[in-house]
């Protein structure tokens, strides 16, 4: 555990309160406090204490070592258990992204934008000036990619640039051996990593998957449980129902079925429906309260309320036609 939580981002770990803050004014090891003009840095784990230098740090880590480690426990269960962030919206009709998975949106390597399927497919029914086949991107009126060429090259310029929704993208070329790419574990395992690092939760999603199957890095379900905890801290739900299969893989223990519970109604509280069905399950055998169940109901349906679209319902039938004839 202490291994894994010094592995991630640091926004994730930074939840020490302003009370906590006010009374760390003095080295923990020297007792120099910050009056007399020394610069006095918290401790990267625990936030409960501040040395002054690195030497300081260093003498009073025996006995500072258990409390830090326990403290550092907690905050990462303080974090794990966060209700989700705000959902990332359309860049067009700024309406939420629906979290079932990807088949209401569509990334777009022109610009390398997520667009609702609402607007990109309502925009090429308009013409805009342009035939229907062109497929101009709602979002920056250019063209489709025309060969794989082309759209890796787009790729690597959103890329260079740190977009990890396109490192992702690109990673998954090489996971399903698309556009050209040949299929090499290896790479995608390169490419989600780093769009995780860049702060792309389906980045960490896509690379606990690697590890859930083995594929390329070696089955390990303690690391897949790990990088689905990190993209669900950063705010992706559907790595955050695949933790509630994960605490009850080797435990079927009271406590671990609790755990199991409360990430599918954070999941379903969300907006996602697999965690909702789990969850009213989970009621019916008693696992969850009855108020539980009511509030993760109320939660769910504002949640898909909020991303839910007149055009978006509209155009799905014709996106999924499209999708499987190839054309998108």
């Amino acid at each position: 555990m202490e291994k894994f939580i010094k592995e991630i981002p640091e926004i994730i770990m930074s939840n020490t309160t302003e009370s906590e803050e006010s009374t760390l004014s003095i080295c923990a090891n020297c007792g120099k406090g910050e009056e007399a003009g020394s610069d006095l840095k918290s401790c990267a784990s625990c936030k409960m204490v501040k040395y002054c230098s690195k030497d300081c740090q260093e003498a009073h880590r025996p006995q500072h070592k258990q409390e830090c480690k326990k403290r550092a426990a907690e905050l990462y269960e303080e974090n794990l258990f966060k209700d989700h962030p705000p959902t990332q919206e359309c860049p067009i009709c700024m309406v939420p992204l629906p979290v079932d998975g990807e088949t209401n949106e569509v990334f777009k390597s022109c610009c390398g934008k997520i667009i609702c399927i609402g607007c990109q497919i309502g925009f090429w029914e308009t013409g805009k000036g342009k035939k229907f086949e062109e497929h101009l991107c709602a979002f920056c009126r250019k063209p489709e990619f025309r060969s794989d060429d082309e759209l890796i090259k787009r790729l690597k310029v959103h890329m260079d640039k740190g977009n990890g929704d396109a490192i992702t993208y690109f990673g998954a070329m090489y996971l399903k051996s698309m556009h050209g790419l040949p299929q090499d574990y290896e790479q995608a395992h390169k490419y989600f990593l780093q769009a995780g690092e860049l702060g792309c939760a389906s980045g960490y999603y896509n690379l606990a998957k690697l590890y859930e199957s083995g594929l390329g890095v070696g089955e390990d379900n303690k690391k897949a449980k790990h990088y689905h905890e990190i993209a669900a801290m950063m705010g992706d739900v559907n790595a955050r129902c695949c933790l509630g299969a994960h605490e009850v893989d080797d435990d079927s223990s009271t406590q671990a079925i609790r755990r199991a519970h409360k990430h599918l109604m954070l999941a379903a509280r969300a907006g996602h429906t697999v965690s909702l069905d789990v969850t009213k399950k989970g009621f019916m055998l008693g696992h969850v309260t009855k108020d539980e169940y009511a509030q993760t109901l109320r939660c769910y349906q504002k949640s898909c309320d909020e991303m839910k679209s007149d055009e978006r319902e509209r155009v799905e039938p014709l996106f999924v036609e499209m999708r499987r004839r190839g054309i998108i």
